[in-house]
């Protein structure tokens, strides 16, 4: 958002200027009031919202970023959140806001909802775990019955489209609530009105549980190109939908996670956040790669007498070091992409790992052969540095490589999230296997 335009904004909001604002904000996209919001605070967010219709106000109170939006929703009272937002909200989007209150308030907003099935919709959703399509999903839908004649099936469609946004499929039903196939929009225009829905539906239709992981929701929608897909319960009754732009938004949540999980930081942070939580944020890891440090010092300790006579050898700590995290680090990543993208299973664990163990052959062949030859040129034939960096360097790539492919994979079998495995931890654990390396290696050749 340009400077010039917050400033004025800013202005129109000291002064109180509602008719202007108002004005302003008419123009505005949800997306980019939302974004307007997160950068006041909340008396400032709160005269904003003042000027908006109840549908917008929900819209941008989606759109915000969640921390911002708690500290406004923590002011308001719970019968204002319950009319202006969560009234005007889908189902899957209410979940998402009710979920990061207190029980207490949840029960309060819940209370005064005014369309008494919504708040049943989302009473039910919200006994789902969170990390599942049930979680995830909205009720929101277009459902039809397979006995529908054509112009009875027409007519229920424009009803319940209606109260809808957007849709995506229409789902078809029998008189039990089960999910028997997709009715294609086309097939009204081409099919005689006498037809029944379940002789022209599509009866091959992509499904998944309502305990199904969201992961492997997204992957599913990610394989076959699905706008949606449509959720049911363990006997096949139709609960709900998982819409694209549901899943966009986890996805971005989830990459976000694993991108700051991989760099070191133990819980989610904003550029905004304080420097307090920030600082919580990086510390735990930065101890541990301290103690790393700290073990890698006693460790040379050890070997202090042995490292007295070739102070050569201490030349090539950085490299040995440096190496170790870096081949980790990159076979690590491959796996946890793999995992994360459904490309690697159980089944094919093991070509992984071989595939892996090929490739850190050819680069530690290539690495050490090059580290041999400078070493030849430095200090000649004769002096131990020449031959123990290539040969740690070759065992450090190999183990190493090993290490980094097992790692992700013993952290997803004991679920823990393998993108621990692309940051600080492999990179303190090969610099240790490193320094070890490098110790064993010079002691047995000198």
């Amino acid at each position: 958002m340009e400077k010039d335009f917050l400033d004025n904004i800013l202005e129109v909001i000291e002064n109180q200027d509602a008719v202007k604002l108002k004005a302003i904000l008419e123009n505005m996209h949800s997306a980019d009031i939302a974004e307007l919001c997160d950068t006041l605070d909340v008396d400032e967010a709160r005269f904003v919202y003042r000027q908006l219709d109840n549908e917008t106000a929900a819209d941008v109170l989606v759109e915000m970023d969640e921390d911002n939006r708690k500290r406004l929703l923590d002011e308001l009272p719970s019968e204002l959140i319950a009319s202006k937002f969560i009234d005007n909200m889908d189902t899957d989007d209410a979940v998402d806001i009710i979920q990061e209150m207190d029980e207490d308030k949840q029960e309060e907003v819940l209370a005064h909802i005014g369309d008494i099935e919504q708040a049943s919709d989302i009473v039910d959703l919200l006994q789902y775990d969170e990390d599942t399509a049930g979680g995830l999903m909205g009720t929101e839908m277009v459902v039809v019955n397979e006995n529908m004649s054509m112009p009875e099936c027409l007519q229920e469609m424009r009803k319940q489209a209606e109260d809808l946004d957007d849709i995506y499929n229409v789902y078809v039903v029998d008189d039990d609530g089960r999910l028997k196939g997709v009715f294609p929009l086309k097939k009204m225009i081409t099919n005689p009105s006498v037809s029944k829905v379940k002789y022209v539906m599509d009866e091959d239709v992509i499904s998944t549980k309502v305990d199904t992981p969201i992961d492997d929701v997204v992957q599913m929608i990610e394989k076959y190109n699905l706008v949606s897909v449509p959720v049911i319960d363990s006997i096949g009754r139709l609960q709900g939908q998982i819409t694209v732009d549901d899943v966009i938004d986890e996805l971005r949540e989830q990459q976000e996670h694993d991108y700051q999980m991989a760099s070191g930081l133990t819980s989610d942070v904003e550029t905004d956040d304080s420097v307090f939580r920030q600082m919580w944020a990086r510390i735990p890891w930065l101890l541990i790669g301290m103690l790393g440090g700290i073990l890698n010092s006693m460790l040379l300790g050890k070997f202090e007498p042995t490292l007295q006579g070739y102070v050569g050898l201490l030349l090539f700590i950085p490299l040995i070091g440096g190496t170790g995290g870096n081949v980790g680090t990159q076979s690590s990543a491959i796996v946890v992409q793999g995992l994360a993208n459904g490309s690697l299973n159980i089944s094919n664990i093991w070509k992984q790992v071989f595939k892996e163990s090929a490739v850190a052959l050819l680069n530690a062949i290539v690495l050490s052969l090059l580290v041999l030859g400078y070493n030849v040129y430095q200090f000649g034939f004769t002096e131990a540095v020449t031959y123990a960096v290539p040969v740690s360097l070759f065992a450090l790539v190999l183990i190493g490589t090993l290490w980094g492919t097992l790692l992700p994979l013993l952290f997803e079998k004991i679920h823990i999230d393998p993108a621990i495995a692309t940051g600080p931890f492999v990179q303190i654990t090969n610099d240790l296997l490193g320094m070890g390396i490098y110790m064993l290696v010079i002691t047995l050749i000198i």
